[in-house]
C-alpha cells in the first residue's frame, strides 16, 4: 500500500507498506540521496511476515519532494520526518532500522523520541557521540581519529555531480556501488543495475539529488542521550565496510547504552542478496527478543 505524507509546507513523502497492519511496525530509513527502494525487496518481504513494514522516500529522493534549493533543511529535520511518517500512519511506537545517514537518523530518533521507538537497528553507521573508543586494552581513541572513508569511496563523491544521460547515470551508479560493496563478496553488477533501473523508474526521472550533502549538519551529536538510552539497539557489524570500518560498530555499541553487535561476514556498505538472510535474522531476533520479554 502507498500513500503521501506531508511533512513541511508544499513537502510530500513518498511512504510504502508490506505486512500485516496489526503486527508489529517497523520503518526502515535509507542512507543519504537514496530512495526507499534502496532496501531490497528480497529484504523487506522477508520481514513482512513478522512485521508491518514501512518504507519511504527522504525529501529530494524517489516520489517525495524535491525542493531544496526553494526550501533548504537541516539533516535533523530528516529524522523528524520519520516521525511525521509514522504520525501519518497513526503508528504510536515502532522498530526501526537505519542505514548509514539512515542510521544516524535513528540514533537522533533514540536521542529525542526514545518513546517512539521500539528498538533501533544501525547499519553501516557512526556515532553521534564525542565519547572515545575504547580499545581492548584500554587506550582510549577520539572519535576524530576513527578509520576514515576509503579513498576510493572518497574520490568518487568528490566528482562533480554532471548530466550523463540514463544510462550514463546507470553506469556511475553501479560504479558507486561496486565501491561501497568492499570485496569480500563477489559484486552483482547487473543485480545493482536492475535495482537502480527501477529507482529511477520510480522516481521519473534520471536526476541525482545533492541536497542531503548540502543539508545543515549542525546540532547532530546526542553524547549524553545516547549513554543513558532504555531503546535496546542493535549494531550490525560489517567488516568489509569502507565508509563506517571497524571499529566504527564497536564504537556505536560502547556509546549507546546496552547496545550489542552482530556481524554479517562479508558484508561493505550495501545490501547485496548474501547479506540479506543473516541480516534477516539479526533483526528479527533482535524484534523477536522485545516481543516475547515486553510487558
Amino acid at each position: 500500500m502507498e500513500h503521501f505524507i506531508d511533512a513541511a509546507p508544499g513537502v510530500r513523502l513518498w511512504v510504502e507498506e508490506r505486512g500485516p497492519a496489526d503486527a508489529p511496525p517497523l520503518l526502515l530509513v535509507m542512507g543519504a540521496q537514496t530512495s526507499g527502494l534502496g532496501w531490497p525487496d528480497e529484504l523487506v518481504d522477508a520481514l513482512a511476515p513478522h512485521h508491518r513494514v514501512i518504507r519511504y522516500d527522504h525529501r529530494d529522493t524517489g516520489r517525495s519532494t524535491w525542493a531544496f534549493d526553494q526550501q533548504p533543511y537541516a539533516v535533523t529535520d530528516l529524522a523528524e520526518d520519520a516521525i511525521t511518517v509514522l504520525d501519518g500512519l497513526g503508528v504510536d511506537r515502532a522498530h526501526v532500522v537505519g542505514m548509514s545517514l539512515g542510521g544516524m537518523l535513528t540514533q537522533l530518533l533514540i536521542a529525542d523520541h526514545p518513546d517512539r521507538l521500539l528498538s533501533a537497528t544501525l547499519i553501516g553507521t557512526s556515532a553521534l557521540s564525542t565519547a572515545p573508543y575504547v580499545r581492548p586494552d584500554g587506550t582510549r581513541v577520539p572519535p576524530g581519529e576513527l578509520p576514515g572513508v576509503a579513498p576510493h569511496v572518497l574520490e568518487i563523491w568528490a566528482r562533480p555531480a554532471e548530466e550523463r544521460g540514463p544510462e550514463g547515470e546507470l553506469d556511475a551508479r553501479v560504479a558507486h556501488w561496486r565501491a561501497l560493496a568492499g570485496e569480500q563478496l563477489p559484486f552483482d553488477a547487473e543485480g545493482a543495475r536492475a535495482l537502480e533501473r527501477k529507482i529511477i523508474e520510480h522516481t521519473g526521472h534520471h536526476a541525482s539529488s545533492t541536497a542531503h550533502g548540502r543539508a545543515d549538519p549542525s546540532g547532530m551529536l546526542r553524547t549524553e542521550e545516547l549513554a543513558r538510552t532504555r531503546v535496546p539497539t542493535l549494531v550490525i557489524s560489517a567488516p568489509a565496510e569502507p565508509v563506517f570500518p571497524p571499529p566504527h560498530p564497536q564504537h556505536l555499541a560502547q556509546v549507546i547504552r546496552g547496545a550489542r553487535t552482530v556481524e554479517i561476514p562479508g558484508m561493505g556498505h550495501a545490501l547485496p542478496r548474501e547479506v540479506l538472510a543473516p541480516l534477516t535474522t539479526a533483526i528479527l531476533d533482535h524484534t523477536g527478543i522485545l516481543g516475547r520479554h515486553r510487558p
